[in-house]
Protein backbone atom coordinates (compact mmCIF):
# COMPACT_ATOMS: atom_id res chain seq x y z
CA UNK A 1 0.00 0.00 0.00
CA UNK A 2 1.23 3.65 -1.01
CA UNK A 3 1.52 7.01 0.75
CA UNK A 4 -1.02 9.09 -1.15
CA UNK A 5 -2.29 12.59 -1.21
CA UNK A 6 -5.15 14.12 -2.31
CA UNK A 7 -5.59 17.67 -3.86
CA UNK A 8 -8.94 19.10 -4.56
CA UNK A 9 -12.26 17.29 -2.97
CA UNK A 10 -15.06 18.46 -5.12
CA UNK A 11 -17.74 16.54 -6.69
CA UNK A 12 -14.76 14.79 -8.11
CA UNK A 13 -12.34 14.37 -6.31
CA UNK A 14 -13.90 14.03 -2.71
CA UNK A 15 -15.69 10.48 -3.97
CA UNK A 16 -12.34 9.07 -5.89
CA UNK A 17 -10.00 10.01 -2.88
CA UNK A 18 -12.65 7.85 -0.99
CA UNK A 19 -12.22 5.23 -3.58
CA UNK A 20 -8.26 5.06 -2.81
CA UNK A 21 -8.78 5.29 0.96
CA UNK A 22 -10.86 2.36 0.85
CA UNK A 23 -8.47 0.68 -1.61
CA UNK A 24 -6.50 0.46 2.05
CA UNK A 25 -3.46 2.93 0.88
CA UNK A 26 -2.63 5.63 3.55
CA UNK A 27 -4.52 9.14 1.77
CA UNK A 28 -3.58 13.01 3.13
CA UNK A 29 -6.05 15.45 1.43
CA UNK A 30 -5.69 19.03 0.87
CA UNK A 31 -8.98 21.08 -0.06
CA UNK A 32 -9.35 24.95 -0.28
CA UNK A 33 -12.15 24.72 2.44
CA UNK A 34 -10.16 23.38 5.61
CA UNK A 35 -13.76 21.66 6.56
CA UNK A 36 -14.49 19.97 3.54
CA UNK A 37 -11.04 18.07 3.99
CA UNK A 38 -11.65 17.02 7.88
CA UNK A 39 -14.99 15.74 6.77
CA UNK A 40 -13.37 13.49 4.17
CA UNK A 41 -10.63 12.51 7.33
CA UNK A 42 -13.23 11.88 9.62
CA UNK A 43 -15.18 9.50 6.95
CA UNK A 44 -12.53 7.99 5.31
CA UNK A 45 -10.21 7.93 8.41
CA UNK A 46 -7.10 9.48 6.74
CA UNK A 47 -5.26 12.90 7.24
CA UNK A 48 -5.99 16.40 6.30
CA UNK A 49 -3.31 18.71 5.83
CA UNK A 50 -3.47 22.80 5.83
CA UNK A 51 -2.02 23.19 2.33
CA UNK A 52 -1.24 20.95 -0.66
CA UNK A 53 2.86 21.08 0.37
CA UNK A 54 1.98 19.79 3.67
CA UNK A 55 -0.21 17.15 1.81
CA UNK A 56 2.28 15.98 -0.58
CA UNK A 57 5.03 15.50 1.75
CA UNK A 58 6.48 12.13 1.57
CA UNK A 59 3.72 10.71 -0.54
CA UNK A 60 4.49 8.23 -3.46
CA UNK A 61 1.88 9.62 -5.29
CA UNK A 62 0.07 12.82 -5.40
CA UNK A 63 -3.46 13.51 -7.04
CA UNK A 64 -5.14 16.66 -7.72
CA UNK A 65 -8.63 17.49 -8.88
CA UNK A 66 -9.09 21.05 -9.20
CA UNK A 67 -10.94 23.68 -11.44
CA UNK A 68 -9.13 24.71 -13.66
CA UNK A 69 -5.70 26.29 -14.94
CA UNK A 70 -4.97 28.82 -12.39
CA UNK A 71 -6.40 26.47 -9.51
CA UNK A 72 -3.77 23.76 -10.75
CA UNK A 73 -1.05 26.16 -10.52
CA UNK A 74 -1.85 27.73 -7.36
CA UNK A 75 -1.92 23.96 -5.35
CA UNK A 76 1.53 23.12 -7.84
CA UNK A 77 3.85 26.22 -8.00
CA UNK A 78 3.24 28.64 -5.89
CA UNK A 79 4.06 28.82 -2.45
CA UNK A 80 3.16 25.74 -0.38
CA UNK A 81 2.58 24.25 -3.69
CA UNK A 82 2.44 20.62 -4.00
CA UNK A 83 5.84 20.43 -6.37
CA UNK A 84 7.64 22.46 -2.92
CA UNK A 85 7.52 19.21 -1.25
CA UNK A 86 7.08 16.34 -3.59
CA UNK A 87 9.92 13.24 -3.08
CA UNK A 88 12.66 12.72 -5.75
CA UNK A 89 10.80 9.44 -7.31
CA UNK A 90 7.15 10.19 -6.49
CA UNK A 91 4.35 10.94 -9.32
CA UNK A 92 1.92 13.87 -9.05
CA UNK A 93 -1.27 12.36 -11.14
CA UNK A 94 -3.32 15.62 -12.56
CA UNK A 95 -6.97 14.29 -12.67
CA UNK A 96 -8.23 17.87 -13.75
CA UNK A 97 -9.47 19.22 -17.00
CA UNK A 98 -7.21 21.75 -17.87
CA UNK A 99 -4.99 22.85 -21.08
CA UNK A 100 -2.38 21.08 -22.66
CA UNK A 101 -0.06 23.27 -22.50
CA UNK A 102 -0.43 23.95 -18.42
CA UNK A 103 0.10 19.87 -18.21
CA UNK A 104 3.86 20.31 -20.39
CA UNK A 105 4.23 23.34 -18.34
CA UNK A 106 4.05 21.22 -14.89
CA UNK A 107 5.37 18.28 -16.55
CA UNK A 108 8.76 20.49 -17.06
CA UNK A 109 8.79 21.54 -13.80
CA UNK A 110 7.78 17.68 -12.50
CA UNK A 111 10.98 16.67 -14.41
CA UNK A 112 13.44 19.75 -13.45
CA UNK A 113 12.19 18.23 -9.74
CA UNK A 114 13.14 14.89 -10.18
CA UNK A 115 9.57 13.84 -9.74
CA UNK A 116 6.81 11.91 -12.26
CA UNK A 117 3.98 14.04 -13.82
CA UNK A 118 0.80 12.31 -15.38
CA UNK A 119 -1.81 14.28 -17.03
CA UNK A 120 -5.23 12.13 -16.35
CA UNK A 121 -8.05 13.98 -16.94
CA UNK A 122 -11.24 12.00 -16.24
CA UNK A 123 -14.94 11.24 -18.04
CA UNK A 124 -18.04 9.73 -16.76
CA UNK A 125 -19.26 12.78 -14.10
CA UNK A 126 -20.55 12.63 -10.28
CA UNK A 127 -22.09 9.30 -10.72
CA UNK A 128 -18.69 7.85 -12.34
CA UNK A 129 -16.79 9.49 -9.38
CA UNK A 130 -18.69 7.93 -7.07
CA UNK A 131 -19.30 4.40 -8.32
CA UNK A 132 -15.86 4.49 -9.35
CA UNK A 133 -15.94 3.66 -12.60
CA UNK A 134 -14.11 7.11 -14.53
CA UNK A 135 -12.21 6.63 -17.74
CA UNK A 136 -8.76 8.29 -17.32
CA UNK A 137 -7.43 9.30 -20.23
CA UNK A 138 -3.39 9.83 -19.95
CA UNK A 139 -0.37 11.48 -20.76
CA UNK A 140 2.96 10.39 -19.87
CA UNK A 141 5.99 8.23 -20.02
CA UNK A 142 4.89 4.43 -19.75
CA UNK A 143 7.00 4.04 -17.46
CA UNK A 144 5.35 6.24 -14.90
CA UNK A 145 2.22 5.53 -16.21
CA UNK A 146 3.10 1.82 -15.09
CA UNK A 147 3.77 2.49 -11.70
CA UNK A 148 0.91 4.81 -10.98
CA UNK A 149 -1.69 2.78 -12.66
CA UNK A 150 -2.81 0.50 -9.90
CA UNK A 151 -3.22 3.44 -7.45
CA UNK A 152 -5.50 5.16 -10.75
CA UNK A 153 -7.26 1.71 -10.73
CA UNK A 154 -9.05 2.53 -7.64
CA UNK A 155 -11.21 4.77 -9.07
CA UNK A 156 -11.67 3.80 -12.68
CA UNK A 157 -13.24 1.68 -14.99
CA UNK A 158 -11.08 2.41 -18.47
CA UNK A 159 -7.61 3.65 -18.03
CA UNK A 160 -5.79 5.01 -21.13
CA UNK A 161 -2.26 5.97 -22.02
CA UNK A 162 -2.40 8.36 -25.66
CA UNK A 163 0.92 9.94 -25.35
CA UNK A 164 3.37 11.85 -24.09
CA UNK A 165 2.26 14.73 -21.46
CA UNK A 166 -0.33 16.70 -22.61
CA UNK A 167 -1.87 14.12 -24.55
CA UNK A 168 -4.10 13.08 -21.93
CA UNK A 169 -5.43 16.87 -21.93
CA UNK A 170 -6.12 16.70 -25.43
CA UNK A 171 -8.45 13.35 -25.43
CA UNK A 172 -10.24 15.28 -23.11
CA UNK A 173 -11.00 17.75 -25.92
CA UNK A 174 -12.00 15.38 -28.40
CA UNK A 175 -14.60 13.79 -25.68
CA UNK A 176 -16.07 17.23 -24.75
CA UNK A 177 -16.29 18.24 -28.77
CA UNK A 178 -18.50 14.49 -29.22
CA UNK A 179 -20.28 14.92 -25.81
CA UNK A 180 -21.34 18.82 -27.08
CA UNK A 181 -22.64 17.35 -30.30
CA UNK A 182 -24.65 14.16 -28.92
CA UNK A 183 -26.57 16.32 -26.41
CA UNK A 184 -27.08 18.95 -28.52
CA UNK A 185 -28.26 16.41 -31.43
CA UNK A 186 -30.49 14.32 -28.63
CA UNK A 187 -31.80 17.73 -27.04
CA UNK A 188 -33.12 18.43 -30.72
CA UNK A 189 -34.81 15.18 -30.94
CA UNK A 190 -36.66 14.98 -28.00
CA UNK A 191 -38.01 18.39 -28.33
CA UNK A 192 -39.03 17.47 -32.62
CA UNK A 193 -40.56 14.54 -30.57
CA UNK A 194 -42.43 16.85 -28.00
CA UNK A 195 -43.98 18.79 -30.62
CA UNK A 196 -44.64 16.44 -32.67
CA UNK A 197 -46.99 15.04 -29.93
CA UNK A 198 -44.79 11.90 -29.99
CA UNK A 199 -44.57 9.53 -26.45
CA UNK A 200 -40.99 10.55 -25.85
CA UNK A 201 -40.16 7.56 -23.58
CA UNK A 202 -41.55 4.92 -26.79
CA UNK A 203 -39.46 6.89 -28.98
CA UNK A 204 -36.26 6.67 -27.30
CA UNK A 205 -37.09 2.80 -26.02
CA UNK A 206 -36.59 1.74 -29.77
CA UNK A 207 -34.08 4.45 -31.03
CA UNK A 208 -31.91 3.39 -28.16
CA UNK A 209 -31.24 0.04 -29.25
CA UNK A 210 -30.48 1.47 -32.59
CA UNK A 211 -27.71 3.28 -34.34
CA UNK A 212 -28.78 6.90 -32.38
CA UNK A 213 -28.11 5.22 -28.95
CA UNK A 214 -25.39 6.86 -26.98
CA UNK A 215 -24.47 7.18 -23.43
CA UNK A 216 -26.25 10.44 -23.17
CA UNK A 217 -29.38 9.22 -24.43
CA UNK A 218 -29.68 6.41 -21.80
CA UNK A 219 -28.98 8.29 -19.35
CA UNK A 220 -30.20 11.89 -19.86
CA UNK A 221 -33.59 11.71 -21.96
CA UNK A 222 -35.66 10.91 -19.08
CA UNK A 223 -34.73 13.72 -17.20
CA UNK A 224 -34.15 16.10 -20.06
CA UNK A 225 -38.25 14.91 -21.05
CA UNK A 226 -39.72 16.04 -17.41
CA UNK A 227 -37.28 19.54 -17.49
CA UNK A 228 -34.84 18.45 -14.50
CA UNK A 229 -31.43 19.56 -14.97
CA UNK A 230 -30.16 19.42 -11.63
CA UNK A 231 -27.64 16.49 -11.71
CA UNK A 232 -24.41 16.30 -13.36
CA UNK A 233 -21.27 18.19 -14.89
CA UNK A 234 -22.60 22.12 -15.06
CA UNK A 235 -22.95 24.48 -18.15
CA UNK A 236 -20.75 26.44 -16.23
CA UNK A 237 -17.65 23.98 -16.69
CA UNK A 238 -19.21 22.61 -19.90
CA UNK A 239 -18.23 26.22 -21.32
CA UNK A 240 -14.37 26.50 -19.18
CA UNK A 241 -14.03 22.86 -21.07
CA UNK A 242 -15.17 24.01 -24.69
CA UNK A 243 -12.82 27.54 -24.45
CA UNK A 244 -9.89 24.83 -24.05
CA UNK A 245 -10.89 23.26 -27.15
CA UNK A 246 -11.76 26.34 -29.27
CA UNK A 247 -8.58 27.69 -28.09
CA UNK A 248 -6.30 24.15 -29.04
CA UNK A 249 -8.35 24.02 -32.13
CA UNK A 250 -6.67 27.48 -33.11
CA UNK A 251 -3.29 26.26 -32.53
CA UNK A 252 -3.26 23.37 -34.43
CA UNK A 253 -5.77 24.51 -37.04
CA UNK A 254 -8.73 22.52 -36.72
CA UNK A 255 -12.04 23.41 -37.45
CA UNK A 256 -15.08 22.72 -34.85
CA UNK A 257 -18.13 24.74 -36.04
CA UNK A 258 -20.37 22.90 -34.54
CA UNK A 259 -18.05 22.84 -31.17
CA UNK A 260 -18.29 26.95 -31.45
CA UNK A 261 -21.72 26.77 -31.86
CA UNK A 262 -22.99 24.56 -29.53
CA UNK A 263 -20.60 26.94 -27.26
CA UNK A 264 -22.69 30.15 -27.78
CA UNK A 265 -25.80 27.85 -26.94
CA UNK A 266 -24.34 27.23 -23.73
CA UNK A 267 -23.99 31.09 -23.50
CA UNK A 268 -27.64 31.19 -24.27
CA UNK A 269 -28.56 28.71 -21.15
CA UNK A 270 -26.09 30.48 -18.60
CA UNK A 271 -28.27 33.61 -19.61
CA UNK A 272 -31.29 32.19 -18.86
CA UNK A 273 -30.25 31.52 -15.54
CA UNK A 274 -28.84 28.17 -16.17
CA UNK A 275 -25.31 28.40 -15.08
CA UNK A 276 -25.45 25.87 -12.65
CA UNK A 277 -28.08 23.12 -14.58
CA UNK A 278 -25.94 19.98 -16.06
CA UNK A 279 -25.19 20.51 -19.75
CA UNK A 280 -28.21 18.40 -20.95
CA UNK A 281 -30.43 21.94 -20.63
CA UNK A 282 -29.30 22.27 -24.39
CA UNK A 283 -33.33 21.47 -24.53
CA UNK A 284 -34.65 24.49 -22.50
CA UNK A 285 -33.20 26.63 -24.94
CA UNK A 286 -34.79 24.88 -27.69
CA UNK A 287 -38.45 24.99 -26.26
CA UNK A 288 -38.05 28.63 -25.08
CA UNK A 289 -37.50 29.73 -28.93
CA UNK A 290 -39.85 27.62 -29.88
CA UNK A 291 -42.39 29.59 -27.82
CA UNK A 292 -41.83 32.19 -29.47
Amino acid sequence: MAKVAFIGLGVMGYPMAGHIAEAGHEVTVYNRTGAKAKKWAKEYKGKAAATPGSAAKGADFVFCCVGNDDDLRSVTIAKNGAFEAMSKGAIFIDNTTASADVARELGKAAKKGGFGFLDAPVSGGQAGAENGVLTVMVGGSKSVFNKARPVIDCYARMIGLMGPIGAGQLTKMVNQICIAGLVQGLSEGIHFAQKAGLDVEAVIDVLSKGAAGSWQMENRHKTMNAGKYDHGFAVDWMRKDLAICLGEAEFNGSSLPNTALIDQYYGDVQKMGGKRWDTSSLLVRLNKLARK
